[in-house]
């Protein structure tokens, strides 16, 4: 009990902080920290075990070829993103909240299953993730791995107990230990700097192969269930007694967005200049995480390959638990219903730990969890578009129309890529 009022307390000071910084009543940096965090847990998504798997196969394959593809998917999905937190602030309400409202109950039930399909999806690659990353650093075998990986999840979660801002802090701890990893991982590589540049800028193709990673990359940046969480996080964080409140919220939101969307961003064209630099160059196709920590270790050194190990944990781990989250927000939004936190948990380790123990290997499993994710994107992306574009809903936040005509262009582009990847993994030669 003196814990979760404790935590109550610690939601309350920042909430107290960002009323006194709306009226500028303070300035600079001080002004805007108490606003920032939200953003950061919800990159967690961008730089999860499935980002790892289709950036490395991407660069090794590849080169420097599709890094504008990674460019161009974090700015799709700094837009996305952004229309999330905005449909929070603006309606005090979550995306499956409003969807339950707005959609007749059957609709509303079959988005939550389908939700509840894609967090079992996102919780497979995120756990294999964590116990891969325990495998490579110290041995231990999948299945033991796996048990203390889920141990490691929930001492995340239960930061949560602790209150919002602990929470955004040891997520966001995670976060910057793969930053670190994949920033240093760069100068053990030595790239290209002029080949990276061109990849970053000048878009092209070669052949139906690269086709095919670029829908990868798109479909494991665009997470469904990072979209359901943002709107949450922002929901009621800091709440907006005017119209001109929630503007300047959301002014202040589009900052911690920018910032994390730009350091998950800068993690994903990492790990493929790096692949580029160290498997393209010497002729090496690396689509198991498996091989790729062991070649980390032949051609750059062991400190290279702990770094891409001690990433794939703290990846594994932090969206592991985000993943949890999502779907406590998915139920509470769309059925109205909840279970603990730490049940749901429990539940969620069930798929993983049964495909460990079917020997299933870890990086195959990966990738067809981001195979399965690519079924939930329209069914997160399309409502939010309609919501985000309804004055009623919105008032002075709602969508301008280049927004809602750049949203609708990205959402058929995304949709069509993952008919194109689904198609060519279940019927393609």
């Amino acid at each position: 009990m003196g814990k979760e009022i404790m935590a109550s307390k610690r939601v309350s000071f920042a909430k107290i902080d960002a009323q006194a910084a709306l009226p500028e009543k303070t300035r600079g940096l001080k002004r805007l920290l108490p606003f920032l965090g939200p953003a950061f847990v919800a990159a967690i998504a961008y730089v999860d075990p499935g980002n790892f798997a289709t950036n490395i196969a991407a660069g090794s394959k590849f080169g420097y070829l599709l890094l504008w593809v990674v460019l161009f998917s974090n700015i799709i999905a700094t837009l996305i993103q952004t229309m999330s937190a905005k449909l929070g602030i603006a309606t005090g309400k979550n995306l499956p909240e409003l969807a339950r409202e707005q959609f007749p109950a059957a609709v509303a039930v079959g988005l939550w299953v389908q939700a509840e399909l894609v967090i079992m999806a996102t919780d497979l690659a995120e756990f294999i993730g964590a116990s891969l990353g325990l495998y490579l650093l110290f041995g231990i075998p999948l299945m033991p791995a796996a048990l203390i990986a889920a141990v490691g999840s929930f001492a995340v979660l239960e930061l949560q107990r602790r209150g919002v801002r602990s929470l955004e802090a040891g997520i966001t701890g995670l976060l910057f230990i793969v930053v670190i990893g994949f920033v240093a991982q760069v100068f053990f590589a030595k790239p290209d700097a002029a080949a990276a540049l061109h990849g970053l800028f000048v878009p092209e193709f070669q052949g139906v192969d690269s086709i095919l990673l670029a829908a990868g990359i798109v479909g494991a940046t665009v997470m469904p269930h990072a979209i359901y969480l943002h709107s949450a996080l922002t929901q009621r964080r800091i709440v907006g007694r005017t119209e001109a409140e929630r503007k300047s919220i959301f002014r202040f939101e589009c900052i911690d967005i920018l910032i994390a969307m730009f350091i998950a961003g800068a993690v994903n064209i990492c790990m493929l200049i790096v692949a580029a630099a160290l498997f393209a160059k010497n002729g090496l196709h690396v689509e198991d995480l498996t091989v790729a920590f062991q070649q980390f270790g032949r051609l750059a050194g062991p400190a290279s390959a702990i770094l891409f190990g001690v990433s794939l944990l703290a990846s594994g781990l932090s969206s592991s638990s985000v993943g949890t989250m999502s779907g406590d927000v998915i139920m509470q939004g769309f059925i109205n219903k909840r279970v603990p936190l730490y049940v749901r948990r429990l539940i969620t380790m069930v798929p993983p730990l049964a495909i460990i123990m079917l020997g299933v290997n870890p990086s195959y499993a990966l990738v067809m969890s981001q195979v399965a994710l690519s079924f939930g994107i329209a069914f997160a992306l399309i409502p939010l578009i309609l919501f985000t574009s309804n004055r009623k809903l919105m008032g002075s936040l709602v969508n301008k129309r280049a927004t809602t005509i750049l949203a609708w262009a990205a959402a058929v582009l995304i949709i069509t890529l993952n008919i194109f990847l689904l198609y060519q993994t279940f019927f393609s030669s």
